[in-house]
């Protein structure tokens, strides 16, 4: 029997040998692209589609005449420098769209055709291209994730923000030099319903797009105070250190609240690629019938701010920024486990010139407080060698729903990371985009 996967969601792969199939009501495509840690290809052999079916470990399988092909992935033979196998479904007419049809349904079976997971994919309007699903590595073992991410720079596109080469590309994909903000991110199906309370809508200035999925959009001039729901206020801050500490070869940099911390190594080499890993325990409660865990779903997010306006994001529901540069990777629904719970890559090489801070924040989504986690944490990690820099640890539970983790910004020409360890009140990232810029005016 499969399991069913909504978007951002995984599990585990106990067969070695896969096959991704796809079912959809238009004539498609099922490429693959097999990438490293830092999304990209190693070599245009690692992009398999119907001129290039086969690659290192995984093979496309011709269909009966009318269907798509499927992928045939033989995963102990995947090579070590390969994290991800990301499968991509490409509409044969590039113009036409998913919104004209039934949605698809990519589907993973073992090598003797039981299923193990389905996943309809949702949402999807005028694009006509999706990644569908990936298989990754975690700690030694595969996984496959359900991801739903459309893809509307064309298919040529596609392939060169992964690093394969296009040959006679007549009108190569470019960065705008500046980008008007986003909506928050709409909260995709999870087992709640979606908030009720409708904010007033703001006047219509042309900076903001308009709210989607019931969400109001942030104010256009300043950030209103996060709702209390009952709560107290939160505290004032304390006074905050003022000296940056440095980066060591030999340990992690612990840092305290406020602490500010160069994104450069000993030597003054400047980290260009880093991961932000994200952690918390759930805490133990006794009861009648002995200890019992709260079923407790955190979510770790980062929201991209040019100036003082959200430009981008990378949550659950979008699992990579617009751009590329922030890659999260996947949802953890319980904060089982150990190490990180949720890790969010970023490769500051790419972030676009116009963002000048980014924001990690942890949501309850469904509305449990601090005071019911322990062991809350956000690390750094430098993503060419696995060395952990630096280390915030959160001290003690707090009635709040929401924390501001950490933030990475421009300073001069550098980056510079600062320990937040704020709390407030939202149960998912389009609650908490309008309570973010307070922490944006003292970079």
């Amino acid at each position: 029997m499969s399991a069913t996967l909504a978007k951002g969601q995984n599990g585990p792969l106990a067969s070695n040998d896969v096959v991704i199939s796809i079912q959809l009501t238009a004539p498609a495509d099922l490429s693959a692209l097999l990438v490293t840690e830092r999304g990209k290809v190693r070599t245009d052999a690692d992009f398999v589609f119907f001129n290039q079916p086969s690659g290192p470990g995984v093979n496309l399988q011709p269909a009966p005449a009318g269907q798509p092909a499927s992928l045939a992935v033989s995963l102990d033979t995947v090579p070590q420098d390969i994290d991800q196998i990301r499968a991509v479904i490409t509409l044969d007419d590039p113009s036409s769209n998913f919104g004209q049809f039934a949605p698809p349904t990519a589907i993973v079976s073992d090598a003797a055709g039981n299923r193990l997971y389905e996943y309809q994919i949702g949402g999807l309007a005028t694009e006509s291209i999706v990644i569908a699903l990936e298989l990754y590595r975690r700690q030694g073992t595969w996984k496959v994730r359900a991801v739903g991410q459309g893809y509307a720079g064309g298919f040529a596109a596609l392939v060169t923000d992964h690093g394969v080469s296009v040959e006679d590309s007549s009108q190569p994909a470019q960065q705008p030099a500046a980008q008007p903000p986003v909506a928050p991110p709409p909260v995709p199906p999870q087992p709640m319903a979606p908030p009720t309370q409708q904010a007033p809508q703001y006047a219509a200035t042309g900076a903001y797009p308009p709210p989607t999925q019931g969400y109001p959009p942030p104010p256009t001039q300043g950030y209103p105070p996060p709702p209390t729901q009952g709560y107290p206020p939160p505290p004032q801050a304390a006074p905050q250190p003022t000296g940056e500490v440095s980066l060591s070869k030999d340990r992690p940099v612990s840092l305290q609240k406020g602490q500010k911390v160069t994104l450069r190594k000993e030597g003054g080499t400047a980290l260009t690629f880093v991961k932000m890993g994200l952690g918390w325990d759930p805490v133990q409660t006794r009861g009648m019938f002995g200890n019992r865990t709260v079923d407790i779903d955190l979510d770790a997010s980062v929201i991209m701010f040019a100036d003082m306006n959200p430009a981008d994001y990378a949550y659950y529901g979008q699992l990579s920024s617009k751009d590329g540069s922030v890659r999260h990777q996947g949802d953890n629904l319980t904060g089982e486990g150990e190490g990180d719970d949720e890790v969010i890559l970023v490769d500051l090489t790419r972030i676009p010139a116009h963002i000048t801070t980014l924001i990690f924040i942890v949501t309850s989504y469904k509305g449990h407080t601090f005071e019911q986690v322990q062991n809350a944490f956000c690390r750094l990690v430098d993503g060419a060698n696995n060395a952990e820099l630096a280390r915030y640890t959160l001290a003690g539970g707090m009635r709040f729903t929401a924390m501001a983790m950490a933030k990475v910004y421009r300073s001069g020409g550098d980056w510079k990371m600062q320990a937040l360890g704020e709390g407030f009140q939202a149960k998912h990232p389009g609650e908490a985009i309008p309570q973010l810029g307070r922490f944006l005016s003292a970079n």
